[in-house]
């Protein structure tokens, strides 16, 4: 007959103990993709799709595998996602928010050469009615960039 761990502490206390170091374990869990992936999307001057990044890693993992560590780096911080003008959605890597993390920043979308940047020197400034309260911004200019000029 099988004991139910919550009617035992003791075994209760290890389920959980062991649930906590798994969820420790695969959070920080750092493998080939990840890091590839983390590598390609910081060092980049402009934001990357997901298509950009598959097409760049060459072959070492499959879409399914990219769509997850990109979700796994949004959750740690590490990267930010932005939608362009035209509606496709980029990556880009976090570099000025390690204690407060946040992305009031505006993004520029070239029309000409479709790069997506970060302005992180440009923070944009509005106003809301009352009743509204904020949780996500996405800012994006679009014109051309100083390359295409």
């Amino acid at each position: 007959m099988q004991q139910c761990c919550k009617s035992n502490p003791y075994l209760y206390e290890r389920n959980n103990i062991a649930i906590i170091i798994y969820r420790k374990m695969k959070s920080a869990r750092n493998t080939t993709a990840k890091i590839e992936i983390q590598e390609l999307i910081v060092r980049s001057s402009v934001a990357l799709s997901h298509s950009e990044i598959q097409k760049l890693l060459d072959g070492l993992c499959d879409r399914v595998t990219i769509y997850r560590v990109l979700e796994r780096l949004m959750e740690e911080g590490v990267i930010h996602k932005i939608v362009n003008v035209n509606g496709v959605v980029k990556y880009a890597g976090c570099h000025s928010c390690s204690e407060n993390h946040s992305h009031n920043h505006i993004h520029f979308s070239c029309q000409k050469c479709k790069a997506v940047t970060c302005l992180e020197d440009v923070e944009p400034s509005f106003k809301l009615p009352k009743n509204y309260k904020i949780s996500e911004m996405n800012f994006t200019l679009s014109g051309l960039c100083p390359q295409c000029l």
